[in-house]
């Protein structure tokens, strides 16, 4: 199913039609400020081995997950004074946060140090879809197992067909990954140099 959302001012039916398929333990695939991404309710175990399944991904690799905001970090994750400054300077933004996961983090989207990679993209789409489904959103980039990234919502659409449960198109996107930034004991460290400016931790 490929929904059509405008980018810059979402739907709210569009928006509440996904988040509904969400809540049923769907799989997608909607726009970030980076790649498409596909992703699922990160409190639905199902839906996640799900994709594990899509991507052939080790299950000892976690994905990353989308927060709509500051405040919703703050309840997956340990945040420190630094960390919530650094993150207020740069998001929402094309950077994944490695942050320590709180108790409301299901176990598989931990790493075996209990660590998480959050996101909160400058994407009006798939903020009003985290908004709207009440939890964080599960966030890999729409590749096939070669790694080839869709940059094209039809692409997507051809290459997974029914395996997803919806496809939203909202447009192009930028096609660069984002910047990988770890606050863990508030050391920063940069992982992955992507979108977005990093000199900041340099």
């Amino acid at each position: 199913m490929l929904i059509e959302i405008n980018p810059n001012n979402p739907q709210e039916r569009l928006i509440e039609k996904v988040a509904e398929i969400l809540k049923k333990g769907g799989v997608i695939a909607y726009p970030t400020d980076t790649y498409y991404g596909i992703g699922c309710d990160i409190m639905n175990k199902k839906a996640i081995q799900k994709v594990y399944q899509l991507k052939q991904r080790d299950k000892k690799k976690p994905f990353s997950f989308i927060c709509s905001d500051l405040t919703t970090i703050s309840q997956y994750a340990k945040v420190s004074n630094y960390a919530y400054k650094t993150m207020r300077r740069l998001l929402p933004g094309p950077y994944t946060f490695i942050l320590e996961g709180s108790k409301l983090v299901p176990q598989i989207m931990l790493t075996n140090r209990k660590n998480a990679g959050i996101r909160v993209p400058d994407n009006a789409i798939c903020l009003a879809l985290v908004k709207k489904l009440g939890n964080p959103v599960l966030s890999t980039s729409a590749t096939d197992p070669e790694g080839t990234v869709f940059e094209d919502a039809s692409f997507i659409a051809d290459f997974f067909g029914s395996r997803l449960d919806a496809i939203i198109d909202g447009g192009p996107v930028s096609g660069r990954p984002s910047s990988v930034i770890s606050l863990i004991d508030d050391i920063p460290e940069v992982l992955r140099k992507g979108g977005g400016d990093v000199s900041l931790f340099e």
